[in-house]
């Protein structure tokens, strides 16, 4: 299997970053720490890499990669319309749980999967996290589970799962939340929570200054 690196101290976190950037660009899978569950994730720019997330997973294009982003800048060149609502939600829940899916910059050169033109973007509440992200760029990040089986929330988890599929194993420590993030749809008119997870639809619809119930699908 392929080794897990320390990450919990400075000195451990330098080395292995120095490490990831350049397995990365070599097209590799890294599974690291987030807030949320540990993932597995690539150069998003990568389309062999991106595939061999799905490969490993054993999942198919029709369930797309999100990307995980290590600032709201970054964000904003990979979207079509930064509007008020996806300016809200980041302002008030990133770094944190809450994915969103808007449609994305049309000039982007990537295959996440069956997308229909949109992107899942959240930015991580996990220090190696966005220190991973910060050195590599925007990267694919699904969680680190085989499909069907629990999302990990350790890193001997996620090994035990998907083995030497993966280059480098970065160890956090246990994720925090150890819940998925909770994911609203706003690439339609209307907002739509398509998953309420670690965080609550009561929550998300104060921040849009809307209901629960219109978010989960109702009148």
């Amino acid at each position: 299997m392929s080794g897990i690196w320390k990450c919990t101290d400075e000195a451990g976190l330098d080395r292995a970053l120095r490490a990831v950037t350049e397995s990365a660009r070599r097209g590799n899978l890294i599974v690291m720490p987030t807030d949320t569950v540990y993932g597995i994730g690539a150069d998003a720019f990568n389309n062999d890499a991106v595939a061999g997330i799905l490969r490993a997973k054993g999942r198919g294009p029709d369930m797309p990669v999100p990307v995980l982003v290590g600032s709201w800048e970054t964000a904003k060149g990979l979207v079509a319309d930064y509007s008020e609502d996806l300016d809200a939600l980041i302002r008030a829940f990133w770094p944190g749980a809450l994915s969103i899916v808007t449609a994305q910059a049309p000039s982007l050169n990537w295959n996440l999967g069956d997308t229909r033109g949109t992107v899942m973007l959240r930015m991580p509440n996990h220090p190696v996290a966005i220190a991973v992200l910060r050195a590599v760029g925007p990267m694919a990040v699904s969680s680190a589970n085989l499909t069907g089986h629990p999302p990990p929330t350790t890193v001997v988890d996620a090994q035990h799962q998907l083995g030497s599929q993966v280059d480098m194993y970065l160890d956090g420590g246990e994720s925090e939340v150890g819940t998925p993030s909770s994911i609203i749809d706003l690439s339609q008119a209307q907002p739509r929570l398509l998953r309420e997870a670690a965080l609550s639809a009561e929550a998300i619809a104060e921040v849009l200054g809307c209901s629960a119930d219109i978010l989960r699908g109702g009148a």
